[in-house]
């Protein structure tokens, strides 16, 4: 099988594509497999680092405020699909999937054009704009969730799939990730705490208090916070000025690159609450305490974590909540990892495991096979 994977900008559009480029490697491992994407987006270091080569086309994002720069993006939008199909032409692919991002917008349109079955995937709730976009173009469109189809006009094109993962998120204990991280034995509890690819600013701030007047005071717990590749300087420096450097149980990364393992060697975890990031901690069956984003689509992360708060899967904090004292926090992760806390811990893992879809890889690559084999028959 011959595949280009198209999506980028952040871990949430290039995570998904990673895990179907493995899927279709585990089943058949002589496929060729590419990877499209820009020049700007996370991809440049995500897929290298997965083994797969990577092209790039240039087009760009078109802000919602009024700006010079959605000049030369509505234009690289009109012409990039042709210039994206001389690399489609010199790969020959047998199918293209989009997996999310501005860049899915001229790979998939540029393939639709030239008769090669298309496919997208969508993670979230609310379908993002290159996914309505190319909704008529593609040949299926894989959904997370099945209110998503409600707001397409995609018909009997959908179908309800999950968000599919690289298979360490539910196939690793807590005690083999510590020992494979060499931590074993070294810390009682393990907090994990991230706000996405890009960074949040107000989740630093948060975890940075946390680290503060909490996680720096155990120091039989390990706390483990990525910054994100947008605010990884002004938060390191911030680390830094704390003297929060200089306690080992600290670490302070920019990105996780291991995060199956990261994921489940932590006690309590500290996040987004996007489509992709529910998946991952329902897979591994963890602990979360959301802050969701306020800045994203008809607020849909709180949505999310709502639901999950709601089944008593999860805890939730606005970042209102969170704007002038990190106190509420600090004493909703001190509950959760006192002794009396590991039962209410024990609970929330048994009920985010409810919402994992666990065969969400399968299904995807199965279609995928069928997308091709129909199309040939129609040729």
């Amino acid at each position: 099988m011959r595949v280009i994977m198209t999506g980028g900008g952040t871990g949430g559009h290039v995570n998904p594509a990673l895990a179907i480029a493995d899927t279709i490697k585990q089943n058949e491992p002589d496929s060729e497999i590419i990877f499209v994407g820009t020049e700007r987006g996370i991809e440049n270091k995500l897929v290298p680092a997965s083994g797969y080569k990577l092209r790039h086309v240039d087009v760009r994002g078109i802000r919602r405020s009024l700006s010079p720069a959605n000049i030369r993006a509505f234009w690289l939008a009109l012409t990039s699909p042709y210039k994206a199909k001389k690399l489609i032409r010199e790969f020959a692919p047998d199918v293209v999937i989009g997996t999310g991002g501005y860049v899915s917008w001229p790979v998939v349109k540029a393939a639709s054009m030239m008769g090669i079955p298309c496919a997208l995937h969508e993670s979230n709730a609310i379908a993002g704009i290159a996914v309505k976009m190319l909704q008529d173009k593609v040949d299926r469109i894989y959904l997370n969730f099945e209110e998503t189809g409600r707001t397409l006009h995609a018909g009997d094109k959908t179908l309800r799939v999950g968000n599919p993962l690289p298979s360490g998120f539910s196939h690793v204990t807590r005690e083999e990730a510590r020992q494979k991280l060499g931590i074993e034995g070294k810390y009682e509890k393990i907090i994990l705490s991230y706000g996405g690819s890009m960074g949040a600013e107000k989740v630093n701030e948060a975890v940075l208090n946390l680290m503060s007047e909490y996680s720096s005071k155990h120091s039989d717990t390990l706390h483990i916070h990525a910054t994100g590749s947008i605010e990884k300087d002004i938060a390191g420096a911030e680390f830094k000025k704390r003297g929060l450097d200089k306690f080992e149980n600290l670490q302070l990364l920019e990105y996780i690159y291991d995060m199956p393992l990261k994921m489940a060697a932590a006690d309590v975890i500290i996040c987004r609450a996007g489509a992709l990031t529910i998946s991952e901690l329902a897979s591994a069956g963890k602990c979360p305490v959301f802050i969701p984003s306020p800045n994203v689509t008809e607020n849909h992360q709180y949505k999310n974590a709502k639901v999950l708060a709601d089944a008593d899967a999860a805890l939730l904090f606005e970042e209102s909540e969170l704007k002038d004292s990190a106190e509420v926090l600090i004493c909703a992760i001190d509950e959760l990892l006192s002794e009396n806390g590991l039962e209410k811990r024990r609970k929330m893992s048994e009920n985010i495991r409810k919402f994992a879809l666990t065969d969400s890889n399968r299904l995807i690559y199965n279609d995928i096979k069928k997308l091709i084999k129909d199309k040939k028959s129609c040729r």
